[in-house]
């Protein structure tokens, strides 16, 4: 009867860790990185001028502008991989070519200009590349084109070490320099390139905050700048610190990347989107990462040893990210590119994302990772980040960012690019389960600080949900309070609480006499919002602003004065009026919803909400709903 008993257990036994594998995925992401490497390397080859003796031979054309992007030769180290991995001469000969066109573009102080601009910071990411492609390539150069690799490498990177500094640039440059002239003293053997990487380094890491979030994107005060973008950071400041300290075996900045990690994972949301919705160069956030900034899969890459989640978050962001890749191959502005925009994406998203993908697959030690559930991947949960004043929360249907940060870019005013961020307790991101984004955000007011970047959008209204009004002064919303008081909190169970408070201001952040208090609360299925307007100096029209995104083949019905239908595949939603203070417009202006950045298109439903006949509040309710 005991060895009865011993056999049914060891059954048991047997069927639980046949269940246990079954449920734990691995994979080989070396194998990911490396196919859609080589899928890039093939459309930037399309784009490179290959004629001998015609004017710019070996450069990338792109589409978008016509112009030969200096940038666009960081294409040199993922066709070098790109060749290490196929052994394809035709990326080698690639390589070669595009990094002999950069080579003879170089100024004479050793530094490229990013064109067609005159900036020069980018000089770090161009020479980073060419070092790193070297490793692969070498051997196969003449000994004309070794001496001239090696020279504008050398003249370069003296370059950075005499002018990088926080003073100098935004902070994503620096970092990436840290990891450049680490890199410089091991390829020349020289000690002051290392040790400057290690001054610039640390002074790096000192702007993290408590949450380890990276100050330094945004305007300068005095010499210094301040400001997080979250994008810019996952996509280039951290894994340049994280490259650097892997170089040097520098513990202290090693532990920093480590700290901030565990904070940034959070905006990898279920769906493997990068939520920037509420960084301060989110004017290029395009729901898979930055338009120019590199990609997430080399910082996890580097970090992939210590939390499995890393490796599933990777990944997860680089099938989100097949899904922007254009027919053409090249990779678009967001998800309904091919929907808003009527002109190829420029080339810059393509060659980013594919450099990124070339350190994650060189970076990548094992052929098979076990993943985990992101934290964003389980329901049930309330997350506040007190330094940038952003809450995140997650229910069974529901994943939603909500953001209060209050930067401000104090001597550029109205004129900082910095400042049309959403905010003032907007909810920048709404995701649900199996549909994608339900509302998503983009500029207040549209601009193009970057012609290069931005394309031309005349006529553009902000996806961001909002409150607003415009009267004889100007026009005031809540998405111009950067100074909001935000509180997070779980109202019960898998239900949380949002409350926001703060004044309709305008682009100068001045007051114009209407104040609200925001109060959002989520449960499984609906997300409830009770708006309460204070008019204590102006009695103006108010509108609330809740743009839809608008994916093909939803459908959207008014049911009555209070409801709206949205149909969307198997999904179906409830947006419905609970007070009947307010006149429901659907569609209003609709043609004008749509972003470059994120490419994306809504449908509004405005509320139109008249100043109290008695008093001076007057509170707002409504609900969305899974049906």
């Amino acid at each position: 009867m005991a060895g009865y008993k011993l056999k049914i257990l060891f059954i048991l036994l047997l069927i639980g860790l046949a269940s246990l594998s079954a449920k734990t995925q691995s994979v080989n992401l070396k194998k990911e990185y490396g196919n859609t490497l080589v899928q890039l390397a093939d459309v930037l080859l399309q784009h490179q001028l290959k004629e001998k003796g015609m004017p710019g031979f070996g450069a990338l054309k792109c589409d978008y502008d016509g112009v030969l992007h200096t940038r666009a030769s960081e294409s040199v180290y993922p066709f070098a991989v790109a060749y290490k991995i196929t052994g394809e001469r035709r990326y080698l000969e690639a390589a070669i070519r595009t990094g002999n066109w950069l080579i003879q573009q170089q100024e004479q102080n050793g530094s490229w200009k990013e064109t067609p601009e005159e900036w020069t910071g980018t000089t770090t990411d161009q020479v980073l590349m060419l070092m790193l492609a070297w490793d692969n390539i070498a051997p196969q150069f003449s000994k004309t084109e070794k001496d001239s690799w090696r020279n504008a490498i050398h003249q370069a990177v003296d370059y950075l070490h005499g002018v990088m500094t926080p003073e100098f640039a935004s902070i994503n440059y620096v970092a990436t320099t840290c990891a450049t002239l680490a890199k410089a003293g091991t390829f020349f053997n020289d000690r002051k390139y290392a040790d400057r990487a290690n001054e610039l380094a640390h002074r790096t890491v000192s702007k993290m905050d408590e949450d380890g979030f990276l100050n330094g994107e945004g305007g300068r005060t005095h010499a210094n700048k301040l400001g997080v973008d979250l994008g810019y950071s996952m996509e280039m400041s951290l894994w340049g610190l994280g490259l650097y300290a892997k170089l040097t075996g520098d513990t202290l900045v090693n532990n920093a990347v480590k700290h901030a990690l565990k904070s940034h994972l959070y905006f990898i949301y279920p769906d493997g989107s990068l939520d920037n919705s509420w960084g301060i160069r989110s004017n290029k956030w395009t729901t898979y990462g930055g338009a120019t900034s590199d990609g997430c899969q080399v910082l996890f890459s580097l970090y992939a040893d210590e939390d499995p989640r890393y490796g599933a978050a990777s990944l997860k962001n680089l099938e989100y990210l097949r899904q922007n890749i254009l027919p053409n191959g090249l990779i678009g502005y967001g998800p309904q590119h091919e929907e808003v925009m009527d002109h190829p994406p420029c080339i810059y998203p393509t060659f980013t994302k594919a450099k990124n993908l070339a350190m994650a697959y060189e970076l990548e030690t094992k052929l098979s990772r076990v993943l985990a559930k992101l934290p964003t991947e389980e329901s049930g949960w309330v997350k506040y980040f007190k330094t940038i004043d952003v809450a995140q929360l997650r229910t069974e249907n529901f994943m939603a960012t909500i953001t209060s940060y209050g930067y401000k870019d104090y001597k550029a005013g109205a004129k900082s690019k910095y400042m049309y961020r959403p905010a003032g307790g907007t909810i920048s991101a709404l995701w649900v389960k199996d549909h994608g984004y339900l509302t998503a955000s983009s500029v207040t007011e549209y601009s193009r600080p970057e012609p290069m970047s931005f394309p031309e959008a005349p006529g553009v209204r902000s996806l961001t949900p909002r409150i607003e009004f415009t009267d004889s002064l100007g026009y005031f919303t809540n998405l111009f309070e950067f100074d909001s008081r935000m509180e997070a909190k779980q109202a019960g169970s898998n239900r949380f609480e949002v409350s926001v408070s703060g004044e309709l201001k305008d682009k100068n952040w001045l007051a114009a006499g209407v104040g609200y208090h925001m109060k959002y609360l989520f449960s499984d299925s609906a997300v409830v919002k009770t708006i309460r307007l204070v008019y204590h100096d102006a009695w103006p029209v108010v509108k609330i602003i809740e743009p839809i995104i608008h994916y093909k083949g939803m459908v959207f019905t008014k049911i009555d004065a209070y409801t709206v239908l949205i149909s969307a595949g198997k999904h179906k939603f409830r947006f419905k009026l609970l007070s009947d203070n307010v006149v429901l417009n659907m569609g209003k202006d609709g043609e004008h919803y749509w972003a470059p950045y994120p490419a994306l298109k809504a449908f509004p439903l405005e509320l139109e909400i008249r100043p109290p006949a008695d008093g001076f509040n007057q509170e707002i309710r409504y609900e969305i709903l899974v049906l």
